[in-house]
């Protein structure tokens, strides 16, 4: 449930379309429920302005069905993240019109009909074809963040002129996340060519001595060009969920 919905409950309570004790089921549907595995947080939508979101990772099918079942229940969006073909499958028993991403690996449903704003854009970079996976991952987050998300991949700094030649979508962008592996210079770039956030997100894709990620995640703590946030190796939720945050 968000605030304008609960600013609608109690509108209609006052106009006398609905009863006190519809007013209260309602607001009683906020609380946590248990699902002997798992706590869901339904607050989490009115509290921090997104519904819980569901890692799939370490979580069997039938488990992240329960989860799911319980957090789409009402039309309300649903993203799980890392998600396998399992568990899509199960989940599809459970939420019928659940969409799997095989190249995010994510699960969604209940997708915002159209963004928030549409004049506040959202951008994703990706630095080779090889970090796509992440870079989509964080679209999207954003996207079912109820935010409008551009991407340019397969920029990266050994072909400049392919990110140069984009200079328009850089320009029109709000917010912009960078994913980048090898060596993650792609940011520092990305950053000194706009006055806007830049988001970094180092990636595993790599040779030996990028240590699976570690290269770029510390060359992009290192970022010679103010304005860069650096989030976890891999983590393109994390990046799209605060690309998403700073875009309101």
């Amino acid at each position: 449930m968000t605030k304008t919905e609960i600013q609608r409950l109690l509108k209609e309570f006052k106009q006398g379309k609905i009863s006190e004790s519809e007013v209260v089921r309602a607001i009683a549907s906020l609380r946590t429920e248990s699902l002997g595995f798992a706590t869901v947080d339904h607050h989490r939508q009115l509290r921090h302005g997104f519904p819980e979101v569901i890692f799939c990772e370490g979580k069997t099918p039938a488990q992240t069905a329960s989860i799911a079942e319980s957090v789409s229940r009402g039309g309300r969006p649903l993203l799980a993240t890392r998600a396998g073909v399992e568990h899509y499958g199960a989940v599809m028993k459970k939420v019928p019109k659940a969409v799997y991403n095989d190249s995010a690996r994510t699960i969604t449903a209940n997708e915002p009909k159209k963004p928030r704003d549409p004049s506040k854009r959202i951008l994703v970079v990706s630095a080779g074809t090889s970090d796509m996976p992440v870079a989509e991952e964080a679209a999207v987050t954003a996207r079912m963040c109820a935010n409008a998300v551009d991407t340019l991949y397969d920029v990266g700094v050994a072909g400049l002129h392919r990110l140069l030649s984009k200079s328009d979508l850089l320009l029109k962008a709000n917010v912009i996340v960078v994913v980048a592996g090898m060596e993650g210079a792609l940011p520092s770039v990305v950053s000194g060519l706009v006055d806007k956030p830049v988001i970094a997100v180092p990636t595993s894709v790599g040779y030996g001595a990028s240590f699976d990620g570690l290269a770029a995640l510390l060359a992009m703590l290192n970022a010679c060009s103010p304005g860069v946030a650096v989030v976890n190796i891999d983590n393109g939720f994390g990046a799209g969920y605060l690309a998403a945050m700073l875009d309101r």
